[in-house]
């Protein structure tokens, strides 16, 4: 399943250059401007509370949005740059680029995990460590998948669910060559603490008995 893109909502912005730019942020609006796929520029403004709100949500750059503007099909986009105010950190600025079904971006894609009832490590009392919720993939933005899943059944405690582990969907691929860890199955604080007991026994019985070594080649000295 493909998936949702969210949408912005964007209003066409009259004129060009600093004075149009300050006339639209006096009227709570930040401007922009969408470029790219070979078609002229447009001007454009956003709500500033609504642009706000999505950019403290975080992964704003790296979201795939479908822009919508009154009079014109709804394109998808990219932010490119976000220009703030120095002292307030507010956003007064903003870039977007259009993308072709085709292009290929970076985007975040959910970690879903499945078959937990067939997980024996869980079974036992075992903990599912997730460790990326999210995992950076070059996807085609005409097809961006809902989520990338993970199997569960037959792993057991101590295992981990490596990148490589998992079948991507088609035409996605990380944007890393590295392994990396995606969750792995931890032991129940319960059997820790029985393991580092039965250490800390084994230790002090290593020891006792190596103390008693000591003192018998002491005697056969003597």
């Amino acid at each position: 399943m493909a998936k949702e893109i969210p949408d912005l909502v964007a209003e066409a912005r009259t004129g060009t250059g600093k004075g149009a730019a300050r006339q639209a942020r006096r009227n709570g609006k930040v401007p922009g401007i969408v470029y790219g796929d070979g078609k002229d520029p447009v001007a454009v403004q956003f709500d500033f509370n609504q642009l706000l709100t999505k950019l403290r949500a975080g992964r704003f750059m790296s979201t795939l949005w479908n822009l919508k503007l009154d009079g014109q099909d709804d394109v998808r986009v990219i932010c490119r740059g976000v220009q703030k105010d120095v002292v307030k950190d507010l956003p007064t600025h903003i870039d977007f680029m259009r993308l072709r079904r085709t292009s290929k971006v970076n985007l975040f894609i959910h970690v879903e995990f499945i078959n937990h009832d067939k997980a024996p490590g869980l079974k036992r009392g075992g903990t599912l460590v997730t460790v990326r919720p999210e995992v950076e993939l070059v996807v085609t933005a005409g097809d961006i998948p809902e989520s990338i899943v993970v199997d569960l059944e037959g792993k057991e405690i101590g295992d981990s669910i490596h990148i490589g582990d998992i079948k991507l969907p088609s035409g996605a691929k990380p944007t890393t060559d590295r392994n990396f860890v995606i969750a792995n199955l931890a032991a129940p604080s319960a059997l820790v603490s029985e393991e580092a007991e039965e250490d800390a026994a084994d230790a002090d019985a290593e020891v006792t008995e190596a103390a008693g070594e000591d003192a018998a080649e002491e005697n056969a000295e003597e």
